[in-house]
């Protein structure tokens, strides 16, 4: 059975610590060798030893050409442009939120014993994780190092660990190894990504044995959410396994839903004053669900796309054909399938519903619409209904981020080109059928106003759009 996380707590020897609910870094072992025997500014990343995936053409993944948000940090604390401020309490954490423009407000708590600082989380101590568009942060209580996941616009998911000790010139130091054996996986669809695990959770923080495990995403059934997680807010009649841990290994799935969810107080739990906010917003837990996997979806369309291409241009120079040989069928299959999926996960066409209204305690539900590009009648794809499903209008704001804009032409037309079959309702498959028409039109209309790629794209019909609409004004 599930007991509130303030009694019973007995500690349990480690088990399955590399499974991970939002997975920082890699197989905790070798990363804590690693710490034990470094200096106390020493490198504390892995980098470029052992076998990763990718490494080689056309991806290149261990380059240093990167352009993501850390990477363009380093570059700007290098150059003496900015400087990390160090706090006694939380070290670089705010400084760094601050030069990320992530807001306080995305916190989310996770008490699961993760990250390789897996020691140091417990339901006393969690490990709160921030982020926004294009970047995750993690701070282990007490820990040594800030871990960052960074999206590169084509290269995906890169890792960064910075010490956490004082320094004159603290460094983001990439890493590598470290935490690419368990981010290249069937969970991140195979490419550089990151994922949110839902567990059975001991109530010393380590995972039952022989339970189940949920990979989260916008799909995902409510009632199989957030376990080793803090969730502040309300959900109604919707129940979680947030907030709670199992008392009793052998009847694990006898679970009272009801004890962990609706909570709003998580001060009972743990001591929140150590914490740059006192939430674990329910609303930032369902947003990060959606913006994991669509991350990894981006890439990994990136990705098949630049592999099909480099392979058939490989396969044209050896038979001597042109180098603008249009690519066969079967290299366009390689990246159309996950494209496929790209459109409907970005058209959240496998949308779990909500049954109940939801509500977040945090700020984080205003913060996140405020940042939204608007039309001219003022929407946005942030702008949150929580009342049946988490978007207003059902449309990944991540369309206007630069991952997707760097997706190669072939993908990028493909996923253009079903976006239009589908906005305009020329596509009225069984995939689609959650979109009704005033759905498809809002979002076709949103994203005619604020995304000028797409304009030019579609030209054609909105060259048609515009002449209906002269004639009726005429």
């Amino acid at each position: 059975m599930l007991s509130t996380l303030k009694t019973n707590r007995k500690r349990w020897p480690v088990k399955n610590r590399s499974l991970f609910s939002l997975t920082f870094a890699s197989a905790a072992g070798a990363v804590v060798l690693l710490w034990s025997t470094l200096p106390a500014h020493g490198q504390i990343a892995v980098q470029k030893q052992g076998y990763i995936p990718f490494t080689d053409e056309p991806i290149n993944y261990r380059s240093n050409d990167l352009s993501d948000p850390v990477a363009r940090l380093e570059k700007r604390l290098e150059k003496g442009e900015v400087t990390l401020q160090y706090e006694p309490r939380n070290g670089y954490l705010r400084s760094v939120l601050q030069l990320l423009d992530i807001p306080v407000s995305s916190q989310t708590l996770v008490f699961s014993k993760t990250s390789f600082q897996y020691k140091k989380i417990t339901p006393e101590t969690p490990r709160a994780l921030f982020f926004n568009d294009d970047v995750y942060v993690g701070q282990v209580h007490d820990g040594k190092a800030l871990e960052f996941v960074s999206f590169d616009p084509t290269q995906g998911a890169i890792f960064y660990l910075l010490d956490e000790q004082k320094s004159e010139h603290p460094v983001l130091q990439r890493a590598e190894l470290d935490c690419t054996q368990c981010h290249i996986a069937a969970s991140t669809r195979n490419v550089p990504g990151v994922f949110l695990r839902s567990v059975y959770t001991q109530p010393g923080g380590t995972l039952v044995a022989k339970t189940p495990q949920y990979i989260t995403g916008q799909q995902s059934a409510f009632s199989e959410r957030w376990g080793g997680w803090y969730v502040t807010g309300t959900s109604g009649a919707q129940t979680h396994i947030g907030n709670v841990t199992v008392q009793d290994a052998d009847h694990a799935n006898q679970l009272d839903k009801a004890t962990g969810s609706n909570v709003t107080d998580l001060s009972k739990f743990f001591d929140t004053s150590a914490y740059l906010s006192a939430h674990s917003d329910i609303v930032a837990h369902l947003v990060l669900a959606h913006q994991t996997q669509m991350h990894n979806l981006i890439t990994q369309t990136n990705y098949q796309a630049r592999i099909a291409v480099y392979n058939e241009a490989a396969k044209n120079k050896l038979a001597g054909l042109p180098a603008n040989t249009p690519l066969p069928e079967t290299a366009r299959r390689k990246y159309e399938a996950p494209a496929e999926e790209l459109v409907r996960y970005l058209l959240f066409a496998n949308e779990a519903p909500l049954t109940s209204p939801v509500k977040g305690d945090s700020g984080f539900t205003a913060e996140f619409a405020t940042r939204g590009i608007r039309d001219p009648q003022g929407r946005s794809l942030r702008d949150f209904d929580l009342q049946t499903r988490i978007f207003r209008y059902p449309c990944s704001y991540l369309i206007y981020s630069d991952a997707f804009d760097s997706l190669p032409s072939p993908a990028k037309e493909y996923v253009y080109r079903r976006l239009l079959d589908v906005l305009t309702g020329a596509d009225q498959g069984p995939d689609f059928a959650s979109l009704t028409a005033k759905d498809r039109k809002a979002v076709l209309e949103i994203l005619l106003s604020t995304k000028p790629a797409l304009q030019a794209a579609w030209k054609d019909y909105s060259a048609q759009q515009d002449q209906q609409y002269k004639a009726q004004k005429n």
